[in-house]
């Protein structure tokens, strides 16, 4: 079966055509590999991304307790995606865990092919988005495992209203400008200045909570935004905090899952600008190559989450001194 037919079997590549499939294929190559072999080492500049075909692969990293598993990837699944799409080097090792089959997708022939075909890179860095924000979902899914067997945390019911305080408007030309800083199209400037909404959030002021459906997303346009979730036994724990051009709430919009963290004004309070779910969805139609730039942006955006949260989760575990959150794996053979 040819490489093109093998990356048709997958959803993260449902929204190629076939021609983009074809042309997918030529800058693949697909390889089986033991059990034990290391796919990625931690620390490495390559930019390689992988699909697994079959069998598994562990991502994990050394620590002083030994390897810690971060993530248990089964078929289907991209991984090394992180480094293609913001440059850093490796932050973890990709072990296989049984006898799999791997399709390489290579960085320099990918890269060719995006300068000559802006519509073939709109629909990678779309497959990116999405494969990177369903890991992210699910290390914040993990946070709470870590810390308890009830899974996600209960409801909490205190803390400041979600209603925005008092009148606010921003004038176009101040949203123009936000979006002109992040170099992103006329078209993309445009659409997000005219259809954005504008709120303002006083100190500590919920903006949405965890296990709520989300039907907006937001630009930070002054002061800060705080990311955090509860854990059970241990209370909030910020995961990030935004500044001016900080986008969240986005995943919600990507797969239909319900908020996996809240989201909360700073001290200081926060203006947000919202963009809604139709809007997002029009300025991302697969078919609209005006749209580049914001995706890009995003993708960079969930890739620094994805390895903020992993250090964290790492920090947790030597806090710990390698017990009472996860367990270490055995260093591969």
């Amino acid at each position: 079966m040819g490489i093109e037919n093998l990356l048709r079997r997958w959803e993260i590549f449902s929204h190629f055509t076939d021609e983009q499939l074809v042309q997918l294929a030529q800058c693949a190559t697909r390889n089986r590999y033991p059990a034990g072999a290391m796919i990625v080492k931690e620390g490495e500049e390559t930019q390689d991304a992988y699909l697994i075909e079959s069998g598994g692969v562990r991502i994990q990293r050394k620590t002083p307790y030994g390897h810690f598993s971060l993530a248990a990837l089964e078929p289907g699944t991209l991984f090394g995606e992180t480094s293609f799409v913001d440059r850093v080097p490796r932050s973890g090792d990709a072990v296989t865990t049984a006898d799999t089959d791997l399709i390489t997708l290579h960085p320099e022939a990918l890269s060719r092919l995006m300068e000559g075909d802006p519509r073939f890179k709109l629909a990678l860095y779309w497959a990116f988005w999405k494969s990177l924000s369903s890991k992210l979902r699910q290390t914040n899914d993990n946070l709470t495992r870590f810390f308890s067997q009830t899974g996600k945390p209960p409801s909490v019911e205190a803390g400041s209203p979600k209603e925005a305080t008092g009148e606010f408007h921003v004038d176009l030309a101040s949203k123009r400008k936000l979006f002109q800083e992040q170099k992103l199209s006329s078209m993309e400037i445009n659409f997000l200045a005219t259809l954005s909404k504008e709120r303002k959030y006083g100190p500590s002021q919920v903006i949405f909570r965890e296990g709520e459906m989300g039907n907006e997303m937001y630009v930070v346009l002054e002061g800060r935004v705080m990311i955090s979730k509860y854990i059970p036994g241990a209370g909030e724990e910020a995961l990030a905090f935004l500044e001016r051009g900080g986008y969240f709430g986005e995943m919600a919009l990507i797969d239909n899952e319900p908020r996996s963290a809240d989201a909360k004004a700073h001290e200081g309070g926060a203006e947000v600008l919202v963009i809604s779910r139709e809007v997002l969805e029009g300025i991302l139609d697969i078919n609209k190559i005006s749209s580049i730039r914001l995706l890009t942006i995003l993708c960079n955006l969930v890739a620094s989450r994805l390895r903020e949260l992993d250090d964290k989760i790492i920090g947790w575990f030597i806090i710990a001194g390698g017990s009472g959150i996860s367990w270490p794996v055995p260093p591969p053979a």
